[in-house]
C-alpha cells in the first residue's frame, strides 16, 4: 500500500509492509525467500505484497562484486569417511572466542539445509560421480568442511535467489540511498518502524524523491562498512549504514575484530588459495614501478639445514593459500603470515608490492634458485595430489583453478603477461550488531543478517560468513512469520512522531544545500585514510586515541557545520559521509577500549608494544618509527564480547562494556516432548534453549 506527500521539491512517498529487508545480497535475498515460502505457508494470501527488499543497487554488494580463487562456502562435512557433527562445527566457530555458543550451533545446525537450499536453487557446487559434494580445507578450518562454485559462489547465490523472489513475485526497489531509520516509542519499548531513502533516480528530476518503506518488521542486510577504509578490497560503494543503525539504539559487539589479507588493487580482488598456492614470485620497486627488489629473501636467510632459505620462504608463500588471513599468531620463526607484515613494510615505505606468475620465487645472496621439490612436505605433498608439479606459477594456477585467471581477464588483466599489484587490504567484519540466536537485535522487531550481525568472534573458518547469512536469514524469516505474524501494522498513532522525524532530516538536507561546509568526498577520504593507518591490521594505543579523538572533532564539525552540496548528486555522499563519521568512532572507541584493557594481538591484527615481542630488527612500526615488536593475546579476554552503545550524551558518542558470551544449551528432549514443543510454537519462546 501506498500514500503520497508533495511540496514543491520534494515527492514524499509512504509504502507499508509486514517486512522490510534492507540489502539486497546473499543474505537479504535468501530472507525474502525463506518469508515468502513461510507465509504461504501459513494460508497467508499474496505474501509478495507484504514484503520489500530495499537496495541502494541490484548489481552492486559483497555479494554480486566480492570473491577469491575459489570462493568458500563453510558447511558441515559431507564427506562419505569422515565423521562430522553440528557440536563440532560450533567448536570451531568457538575455537577462539568472542563468539556466542548458542548462535554457533544454530549455524552448524543449519548449515546443511541451507547449502541444500542454494544447490535447489542452482547453485553450482560440484559432486563426484555419486553424488557427493567435494570438500577441502580452508583457514582456520580443521577439516575439510569448505566447498566452493568458482570464484562467482557468493555472485551464484544472490542471483539464483534473485531469481526465485521474482518468480514469487516479490518488490524489490533499487537505487534507494538509506538516509535515516525510523524508531517510534519510548527507549524500553522502542522499536524501528521503518526506513527513509533517497531515491538516487531523481537526481536527473526536478524534484527529490523520499521513500518511506514501513513495516511491523525490520531486517538489516546491507553488509559490511568496507568504504571504512582507504586500502580495502570490498567493492567500491561499500558504505554500510551502521552509523544509522547506532543511533537508532542498535547494539555492537566485536568490532574491533575487522579481517584483513593480501588482495590486488587495480581489480579488487582477494589473493587467496591457489593464487598462494601456485607459489608466485613475489616483489617490490619504487613508485614508478622501476628498481625490482626481492624483498622476502632478506627476512628468510639460507641455514645450515638441507630445507633453509629458498624452501622455507617458498612454503609460507604456499601456505597463505589457506592461512590467507593475516594472524599474528603465525609470524614468529617465518611462518606465513611474516608475509604480510613484510608487504605492509614495504608499502608503508613508498614501494609497491606485485605478484608475478610468470615466474617462480628468486632469492638472494647463498639462497639456492627454487625447486618444487624442495619445499616442505605440506606444501609439495597437495600440489602433487593436484596434479599441480608445472615449471612456473601460471601453468600450476592453470591446472588447480583456470577460472581464478579467467575472473582477472574479465577485469582487464592477464596474468600470464602483467604482474599483481597487492597491499593488505581491510576485508570482512567479524563483528557487528549484536543478535540473539534468532538473529533478533536487542530492539524488537529488528533483524540483523549478513556480515552486519556480529556473530562471528575473533576468527572464524574462511566462508562460514556465508553460511551464517544464509541461516541467518532462515532463522528471522522463521521467527517474524510464527511469532510476530504477517500483518501490515498500522502506524498512524505514531505519525506525528514519525513527521517530526521526517522534518528534521529534509530541514538537514536542505541547510547541506546552502552551507559552506566540507565537501563530503573529502571527508570520507579523510576517514578512510585515518582507519587504515590508525585501526588496520597494525595498531597502536596511543595512535588509536589520538585517531579517536580526531574523529570525534571531525563528526562534531559535521554537526555543527554541515557539509557542502555542490551540485544535486552531492547529497547522496553527504548522507554518507555523515554516518561513516559516526562509524568510524564506534569503531576507533571500541578498539582503543580493547587496548585498554590489554587484549594484545588477536584475531587479524597486531598490537605493537614497546616491550613486546621483535619480529625483525629491520621491521620498523610506522606508529612509533622504532623496531616493531608486538604484544602477545591476553587469552581471558577470549570469554567475552566487547559491546558498543551510542549515546550523545558522552565526548566519544558511545560506551563500551564487556559482555559475557552466551552458551549454548545442552538440554536436549526426547523425541515426543521435543515435537510437541515444536507443535505448540514453545520452541520461539526466549527461555527454550
Amino acid at each position: 500500500m501506498k500514500t503520497k506527500k508533495k511540496t514543491s521539491d520534494k515527492k514524499i512517498i509512504f509504502h507499508h509492509y509486514n517486512t522490510v529487508i534492507v540489502g539486497s545480497g546473499a543474505a537479504g535475498m535468501n530472507c525474502a525467500v525463506h518469508l515468502y515460502e513461510f507465509m504461504r505457508r501459513k494460508g497467508v494470501s499474496n505474501p509478495h505484497e507484504r514484503i520489500v527488499v530495499v537496495t541502494g543497487g541490484l548489481a552492486l554488494g559483497a555479494s554480486r562484486m566480492s570473491g577469491s580463487d575459489k570462493q568458500t562456502y563453510y558447511k558441515m562435512g559431507t564427506s562419505p569417511d569422515v565423521p562430522d557433527s553440528a557440536e563440532e562445527f560450533a567448536k570451531t566457530l568457538t575455537a577462539a572466542g568472542c563468539c556466542h555458543g548458542d548462535t554457533a550451533l544454530v549455524e552448524a545446525t543449519g548449515s546443511l539445509r541451507e547449502f541444500h537450499h542454494l544447490v535447489q536453487a542452482g547453485v553450482p557446487f560440484p559432486t563426484d560421480a555419486m553424488g557427493g559434494f567435494i570438500g577441502y580445507k580452508t583457514d582456520h578450518d580443521p577439516s575439510e568442511r569448505a566447498t566452493s562454485a568458482g570464484p562467482k559462489t557468493s555472485r551464484f547465490m544472490s542471483e539464483c535467489l534473485q531469481e526465485q523472489l521474482e518468480r514469487y513475485g516479490v518488490e524489490i526497489a533499487d537505487k534507494q540511498e538509506v538516509a535515516h531509520l525510523l524508531t517510534v516509542g519510548s527507549e524500553q519499548s522502542g522499536r524501528i518502524a521503518g526506513v527513509v531513502t533517497f531515491d538516487k533516480k531523481s537526481l536527473y528530476k526536478k524534484y527529490d524523491g523520499i521513500n518511506i518503506y514501513l513495516g511491523a518488521n525490520i531486517v538489516l542486510a546491507a553488509g559490511g562498512p568496507g568504504e571504512l577504509y582507504e586500502t580495502s578490497v570490498y567493492p567500491k560503494g561499500q558504505f554500510g549504514i551502521h552509523g544509522l543503525a547506532f543511533k537508532a539504539g542498535l547494539l555492537g559487539e566485536n568490532l574491533t575484530e575487522s579481517q584483513f589479507g593480501l588482495a590486488s588493487t587495480k581489480f579488487r580482488w582477494n589473493v587467496s588459495g591457489t593464487y598462494m598456492q601456485a607459489i608466485p614470485r613475489i616483489f617490490s620497486t619504487d613508485a614508478r614501478g622501476n628498481d625490482e627488489r626481492e624483498f622476502l629473501a632478506d627476512y628468510f636467510p639460507s641455514s645450515k639445514t638441507r630445507r633453509g632459505g629458498m624452501s622455507k620462504m617458498a612454503t609460507a608463500i604456499f601456505l597463505k593459500g589457506y592461512q590467507w588471513p593475516f594472524d599474528p599468531q603465525r609470524i614468529e620463526n617465518q611462518q606465513s603470515s611474516l608475509i604480510d607484515i613484510l608487504v605492509s613494510d614495504e608499502t608503508q615505505n613508498g614501494r609497491r608490492v606485485f605478484m608475478d606468475f610468470r615466474r617462480n620465487p628468486i632469492g638472494a645472496g647463498p639462497m639456492k634458485a627454487f625447486d618444487l621439490e624442495e619445499l616442505e612436505s605440506e606444501a609439495y605433498q597437495y600440489l602433487a595430489k593436484a596434479g599441480a608439479l608445472e615449471a612456473t606459477p601460471i601453468e600450476r594456477l592453470l591446472t588447480m583453478n583456470p577460472l581464478a585467471i579467467e575472473i582477472y581477464k574479465e577485469n582487464g588483466i592477464d596474468l600470464h603477461s602483467e604482474s599483481l599489484e597487492i597491499a593488505v587490504c581491510a576485508q570482512h567484519n567479524n563483528g557487528g550488531f549484536a543478535v540473539n540466536k534468532w538473529w533478533e537485535s536487542n530492539m524488537p522487531g529488528t533483524f540483523v543478517i549478513g556480515e552486519m550481525a556480529g556473530t562471528h568472534g575473533v576468527k572464524r573458518p574462511g566462508g562460514s560468513a556465508l553460511n551464517a547469512g544464509q541461516v541467518g536469514g532462515l532463522r528471522a524469516a522463521e521467527y517474524i512469520v510464527n511469532v510476530y505474524g504477517c500483518e501490515v501494522p498500522d502506524y498512524s498513532k505514531y505519525r506525528l512522531e514519525i513527521d517530526r522525524q521526517l522534518d528534521q532530516l529534509l530541514a538537514k538536507f536542505a541547510r547541506y544545500k546552502v552551507c559552506e561546509g566540507p565537501m563530503p568526498k573529502q571527508m570520507i577520504k579523510r576517514i578512510q585514510k585515518r582507519m587504515t593507518a590508525s585501526a588496520g591490521h597494525i595498531r597502536e594505543a596511543e595512535d588509536v586515541r589520538r585517531a579517536l579523538k580526531e574523529s570525534v572533532e571531525l563528526y562534531e564539525d559535521i554537526q555543527k557545520r554541515g557539509l557542502g552540496l555542490y551540485g544535486k548528486k552531492e547529497l547522496v555522499w553527504a548522507i554518507r559521509a555523515e554516518h561513516l563519521a559516526l562509524t568510524g568512532i564506534a569503531y576507533l572507541k571500541a578498539i582503543a577500549e580493547l587496548l585498554e584493557q590489554g587484549s594484545g594481538s588477536r584475531g587479524s591484527h597486531l598490537v605493537v608494544a614497546k616491550d613486546g615481542i621483535e619480529i625483525h630488527p629491520g621491521i620498523i612500526a610506522a606508529a612509533t618509527g622504532k623496531t616493531l615488536k608486538f604484544k602477545p593475546e591476553k587469552p581471558s579476554l577470549r570469554d567475552s564480547v566487547l559491546r558498543v552503545e551510542y549515546d550523545d550524551s558522552l565526548r566519544s558518542f558511545f560506551r563500551c562494556e564487556n559482555v559475557k558470551l552466551r552458551v549454548a544449551s545442552r538440554d536436549r528432549k526426547a523425541f515426543e516432548p521435543a515435537w510437541r514443543d515444536f507443535r505448540e510454537g514453545k520452541i520461539y519462546s526466549k527461555d527454550n534453549g
